[in-house]
């Protein structure tokens, strides 16, 4: 048995949970969304979202633990949310935001307009004598994360000096330099 299939979702206060044809639709304080599940069955009981698979093949045992930890995810995510918190490391490096419009300096010749999706919320913070950070916030997981991949691939950090755009509290391996 899957140990992560196995576990009951439960389901906290102002999520409704709704199942038909296969495919479950999550909606909570913060939005709505919605899983297609194939191969598995998925019933509510009693406050929580039960999955059972139909055999011990191994497709089924590969989408029993994956479908629960999406609607976990999903669960969690209208009801919480997820936060994704990016670092701009290096002189000069500087983030700006005016709406879901994100403007990023990063060394090179051109600053960077991205426009996000409105799914997700955007927040920069400058500080004086400290590095700026940018701060995602959205109920999808998958889609913050996403985003936060894509601007850390406009400058990854390098292991030298450990300049770019890092996760907060991402440990990064520093290599040293040429020894004279």
């Amino acid at each position: 048995m899957s140990r992560i299939g196995k576990n009951p979702v439960s389901i906290p206060e102002g999520v409704t949970v709704d199942i038909k044809d296969g495919q479950v639709t999550v909606k909570g304080k913060l939005g709505e969304l919605t899983q297609q599940v194939e191969g598995i069955t998925v019933s509510q009981e009693e406050g929580q979202i039960v999955l059972e698979r139909p055999s011990d093949s191994k497709d089924h045992r590969a989408k029993h633990g994956l479908y629960r930890a999406l609607i976990n995810n999903m669960v969690e995510g209208v009801s919480k949310g997820f936060t994704k918190e990016l670092q701009l490391v290096g002189v000069g490096y500087r983030a700006s935001n005016q709406g879901q419009r994100l403007e990023l300096a990063l060394g090179f010749s051109h600053n960077i307009v991205m426009n996000l999706a409105p799914e997700v919320k955007v927040e920069t913070i400058s500080e004086k004598g400290k590095d700026p950070i940018i701060k995602l916030t959205s109920h999808d997981k998958q889609l913050v994360g996403q985003v936060a991949a894509k601007i850390r691939a406009f400058r990854k950090p390098e292991p030298y000096k450990g300049k770019g755009v890092k996760f907060v509290g991402e440990v990064l391996r520093r290599k040293a330099g040429k020894s004279a």
